[in-house]
């Protein structure tokens, strides 16, 4: 057993985003995370109204009007969590992560899953039965604003096993502001 297997869920922070554009594979990565450091984990794509997810899934972009009572909804949810709780939301920009945080109240840790459009595009056409298509990926990059050095952030290239994309989260989680 590794040792951030065995620690204690309370070393690690109370509220996660993990964020990435789409098809870095926030859920995967984020139900894995969870069992992991065990913490719950939700996936930020069922906290969207519905008329978010029936833009996206005709190939249209969401606007800042669209997305700030999904991002007011992802800071309550986090808020409300009774422990360590982990949202998968792509949060791209800077003010989207800045307004989560300022709806939680209280230090949010931003993971950013990392990837190149070739390897995210490849995942995302292989995946089966998800709303977001592989069309929207270059608006994604576009509007994505990695996190600054002065964020409450982490981040983790993807391009490598699931287990390996996990291990690093988890050491990398140790120390940051809970």
């Amino acid at each position: 057993m590794s040792t951030a297997a065995s620690q204690h869920r309370s070393e690690f922070p109370r509220r996660m985003v993990l964020m990435g554009v789409a098809g870095c594979g926030k859920s995967s990565v984020g139900a894995a995370l969870a069992r992991r450091i065990d913490a719950v984990y939700l996936d930020g794509d069922d906290l969207h109204p519905a008329a978010n997810i029936q833009k996206m899934s005709q190939g249209i972009a969401l606007s800042d009007e669209d997305r700030w009572p999904w991002l007011t909804r992802v800071g309550e949810t986090l808020a409300a969590g009774s422990g360590p709780t982990i949202i998968g939301c792509s949060a791209l920009r800077r003010a989207y992560r800045d307004h989560i945080t300022r709806v939680v109240g209280a230090p949010v840790t931003f993971i950013h899953l990392v990837g190149s459009v070739e390897v995210i595009e490849k995942r995302m056409r292989a995946r089966q039965g998800h709303f977001m298509p592989p069309a929207l990926l270059a608006s994604q990059f576009a509007a994505l604003e990695p996190p600054a050095a002065d964020e409450n952030a982490i981040s983790v290239n993807i391009d490598q096993p699931l287990e390996a994309i996990v291990d690093s989260i988890a050491t990398q989680l140790e120390g940051t502001e809970r």
